[in-house]
């Protein structure tokens, strides 16, 4: 028989200084005195079993899918934001500007609570090209 073929059986060996529990204690002395037998574990057929533990009975079926989807889906509708473009064609007109400074002035949601002629005069000499 090959070892592949035998069954990875292990003899458990308590440890007296690791026990627990009184009941571990208990079961410990009565292995080490020979009084018990100590348990034989077959890792393989343990993990086989233990895969058969890790997927549920309804993760198996196509039931499973729709349990996740249904758990996972939001419970309020939402609205798809939709794009917008905007274009803007420079006109090199200062009053263009002036506008534009008088209503991010007015806007509630600017940090500016309101823009000075002089600021606006002040934007607009800076936005001048260079001589």
């Amino acid at each position: 028989m090959s070892d592949k073929a035998k069954p990875n059986l292990d003899e458990v060996k308590p440890n007296l200084n690791e026990t627990s529990t009184h009941d571990a204690q208990l079961a410990a002395d009565s292995i080490a005195s020979g009084e018990e037998e100590a348990p034989k574990v077959n890792f393989d057929a343990d993990y086989a079993a233990a895969q058969k533990f890790s997927v549920s009975e309804v993760d198996r079926t196509g039931k499973g899918a729709a349990a996740a989807e249904a758990a996972t889906a939001p419970q309020y509708q939402t609205s798809t934001p939709q794009e917008t473009k905007t274009q803007t064609q420079s006109t090199g007109n200062p009053d263009d500007y002036l506008e534009l400074a008088k209503e991010v002035g007015n806007s509630n949601t600017e940090g500016v609570a309101s823009v000075s002629d002089e600021l606006v005069q002040k934007a607009l000499e800076k936005g001048q090209p260079k001589k």
